[in-house]
């Protein structure tokens, strides 16, 4: 497509998808949200600037390949569940770090939860999109 108003819209509106996508990821832990909508709202920001700069212009905003992206938010997933094993828990048990202090003082909690979501978050941006590009470069 070829029309310069929406050339000009979807790099603003992209970049609002992405911000909000990553809120979406992060309040997800004990509200609604989490990587699973965050990563679509972030592939659905992507393709929308597909639709209007092509498939090679969203190649080289994205840098990575996009079964790249699922691979890595696969093995990011898999790490998070993997460190309670470390630690003498059962797979999957969630591990929280408290940076600047411990539970009592306050400090800033980072749990493998987090970890997880962000690997989920990966997948479903790098799947969905190499989708997406797939079937627009065979249109």
């Amino acid at each position: 497509m070829n029309s310069l108003i929406l050339q000009a819209v979807t790099r603003l509106l992209m970049s609002l998808m992405l911000v909000f996508s990553l809120y979406m990821l992060l309040r997800g832990h004990n509200e609604p949200g989490g990587g699973f909508i965050g990563g679509l709202i972030a592939a659905i920001g992507f393709a929308v600037y597909v639709i209007a700069h092509g498939t090679e212009a969203a190649r080289r905003a994205l840098r990575f390949d996009p079964a790249n992206i699922a691979m890595a938010g696969v093995g990011v997933a898999l790490l998070a569940g993997l460190i309670s094993l470390v630690h003498g828990e059962p797979l999957f048990t969630g591990q929280w770090l408290f940076l600047g202090g411990d539970e009592e003082s306050k400090g800033l909690p980072v749990s493998t939860v987090l970890l997880f979501d962000v690997g989920v978050y990966l997948v479903v941006v790098g799947a969905v999109l190499s989708l997406f590009l797939a079937l627009e470069e065979e249109v």
